[in-house]
């Protein structure tokens, strides 16, 4: 009889702490990450890279769902797909905030950066801070850090070398599909034609457009050299890609939280600068090899002529002058 009152005790002990374990269990937080990128770009792999760090580090308790080649969002909507939470994270850029912090147009100025070391050291520095900081309060989506996405230069269905901006005078040169996009393509001196990334390489095939511009590793991870006969090296933007999340998620997370995710930020900005800084030291003998011939731009007769574009456009008066200037000196 003893024993059967200790065993009921017991169990009248180890039964609430059994419940009460059971609801304190906390579930992973899910991160929903949806990007454009096809699998073999760098900034896919990153993707991949973050959500195994994320993982990893976190101990299951956030789990990211990864999605990559447009399959839940195209270009076009990815940012807003963040921004009303159907998704939680993007890789966007500067010109698809421009809408709504007109300011931040002068990151998608031609030849605001002179290198990679230029670019990494201003978006991933203090300056960075203050810029992802103000387009959070401004639009609900926060960017965590700056992936180094390439230098974009010319790509065109002819063989035509281009050497000034004169040249690309009546050239259909695809953007994607944003005023600030377009207005590079303007002031670069072609005629910009919107067209999404995902449906690019049938243009280029169809001859819808006469070239494009992009960093070597896009243009070759999406073998758009199979469609196109010459590249024109023209350095006109350092372009990178901002890891970004909905605001109001990244508020949700606890401290700890946000330093995994930091981490698995870090982990993919390691991995996507090296990849993409390996593949431009070696693509141009690639490009040539599979038959593309490769032109050398005036660097500076295109520098000028950008730069001079923006600085006589609506945009430059949207610009934070004091920003724009601790980014010059930055590269001084």
């Amino acid at each position: 009889m003893k024993k059967v009152i200790v065993t009921l005790l017991l169990a009248a002990l180890v039964l609430p702490m059994a419940f009460a374990q059971a609801s304190t269990e906390v579930k992973p937080v899910e991160l929903v990450y949806t990007m454009t990128a096809v699998p073999t770009d760098a900034h896919a792999g990153a993707m991949r890279v973050f959500k195994e760090t994320v993982e990893r580090v976190s101990n299951g308790q956030i789990k990211v769902l990864t999605y990559d080649s447009a399959s839940l969002f195209k270009q076009e909507q990815e940012v807003s797909a963040v921004k009303s939470g159907q998704a939680d994270m993007t890789a966007t850029a500067a010109s698809w905030l421009t809408d709504g912090s007109p300011w931040v147009s002068m990151f998608t100025a031609g030849y605001i950066f002179k290198s990679y070391d230029h670019m990494t050291s201003v978006l991933n520095g203090p300056i960075g801070a203050e810029v992802f900081d103000r387009i959070a309060k401004e639009q609900g989506i926060r960017p965590l850090g700056a992936q180094y996405l390439g230098t974009r230069q010319l790509n065109l269905v002819a063989d035509k070398e281009i050497k000034t901006p004169a040249d690309l005078k009546g050239v259909n040169l695809r953007m994607p599909n944003s005023d600030s996009w377009i207005f590079l393509g303007k002031a670069l001196g072609a005629n910009p034609t919107p067209i999404s990334f995902s449906e690019l390489y049938m243009a280029l095939q169809t001859k819808t457009v006469d070239g494009q511009d992009n960093p070597l590793p896009s243009t070759k991870n999406a073998k758009f050299y199979e469609v196109t006969k010459s590249i024109t090296i023209t350095n006109h933007l350092v372009d990178s890609v901002w890891p970004a999340i909905n605001e109001a998620k990244w508020q949700s997370l606890t401290a700890q939280q946000k330093a995994w995710v930091m981490e698995g930020v870090k982990a993919g900005i390691e991995y996507c600068d090296s990849t993409n800084l390996k593949a431009e030291a070696e693509l141009v003998a690639f490009f040539k090899n599979a038959g593309l011939k490769v032109y050398n731009a005036d660097l500076n007769a295109f520098a000028d002529h950008v730069l001079a574009q923006y600085l006589a456009s609506p945009y430059a008066q949207k610009w934070d002058k004091a920003m724009f200037d601790k980014v010059v000196a930055a590269g001084k």
